[in-house]
Formats: structure tokens, sequence, C-alpha cells
């Protein structure tokens, strides 16, 4: 069951929309910064721009900045022995596709700034279930519930472990996250979010 209540709701949105534009306006200079280093670093398109799942299974196109080579998913294919965590999770262990410049900006997720156009769109929240890649309808019934509320640039996931939980894992932190979502609880993930970053845990 869906926690919050309709003003809650609008103050969310209203917090997304007012945080969203003034991170913009105040991390312009280090965005700058960012697609010039990934541009110099390798070539390929400065932003990574892939359909991710949000809100009632709706499509929308997500912003990130490049940290792989531009033929990535090409190479995916032969690495795929690699991959350290089980299906749809891929994860490897010094991944040979991730620049120079990208292991810097996943570290630092500063790869992740582009999404606050995202925020600012309303297609995304500051906090909530991480988008996927794959479909709604791939999804297995007890996964649906991650979708009743926006998707988020950080959530319970990425603070209580990141990338080293399962999908599983991850998804029941994020049907935790609607059954007890509040103002309070987003400040809350948010400062937890600061300090992962700060501490570099789990990138």
């Amino acid at each position: 069951m869906i926690a919050g209540s309709r003003g809650f709701f609008v103050t969310k949105r209203i917090f997304d929309v007012v945080v969203g534009v003034v991170a913009i306006v105040l991390t312009l200079p280090v965005l700058v910064a960012c697609a010039f280093a990934v541009k110099i670093d390798s070539r390929g398109p400065i932003f990574l721009v892939q359909e991710r799942t949000g809100r009632h299974g709706a499509r929308f196109r997500m912003y990130k900045f490049r940290t792989m080579v531009r033929n990535a998913e090409e190479l995916k294919a032969s690495l795929a022995h690699l991959n350290v965590l089980p299906p749809p999770d891929f994860k490897i262990i010094d991944d040979p596709r991730i620049t120079r410049v990208g292991k810097f900006l996943r570290k630092t997720s500063l790869d992740e700034l582009p999404q606050l156009v995202n925020i600012v769109r309303g297609e995304m929240s500051l906090v909530g279930p991480r988008p996927t890649s794959f479909s709604a309808s791939t999804y297995d019934l007890w996964h649906t519930q991650r979708l009743e509320v926006a998707p988020g640039i950080t959530g319970l996931w990425q603070v209580k472990g990141r990338n080293e939980t399962t999908f599983d894992e991850r998804l029941r932190l994020d049907a935790e996250y609607v059954r007890s979502m509040s103002f309070p609880l987003d400040l809350r993930i948010l400062l937890w979010t600061v300090r992962s970053v700060v501490q570099r845990k789990g990138a």
C-alpha cells in the first residue's frame, strides 16, 4: 500500500522543482566541466540517453554523462562471462568499457547530475525507486509497487548498499520506501546519499 497524502505529493513535487532548478544553476560550472572532460577523453556523445521505466510504467528518456566507450553495448555480449551479478543485473569488476573520466564521474556520482533535468520535467523525483531500463511488462507482480511513485535520482537501496545489493533486495527496499514514504524520510535519504558520495561507497 502506498504511503503519503495528496498534500505530501504536492509538497514533494514543489521541493523537487525548487531544489532541481537551484541545483542546476549552482552546479552549472561543474556540468560544463564534466561535459568538456567527457568530450576530450573519448570519442562519442557527451550524454548517455536511455529509455527508462517511470511512474505507472511510462517510458521516458533519462540523461546521464557518458562514462563508457561509445560501443559499450556492442561489447556487452563478449564480456558476459565476467558478470558478477545475477540477471537482470550486469556488473564487471574493473569494467574495461569505462573511460578514464567515466571512472571519476561514477565514483563521485557526477554522472547522475543531468538527471536534474528529468526531475524538473516531472519524470523523476529527488528520492524514489531507481528507474529500470526494462519495461514494466517484464516485472513480477510484486515488483509493480515501485511504479506507483516517480523514480528517484537516489533511494533507499543506494544508501543501504548501493550496487552491493541484488536486484530483488533492491526491489524490497523500494517497496519499503513506498510503504513508509514521508518528507522527513526523503530528507534523511538525501543526507545519507551525500554521506555515501563523500565516503565514495558502492559506486
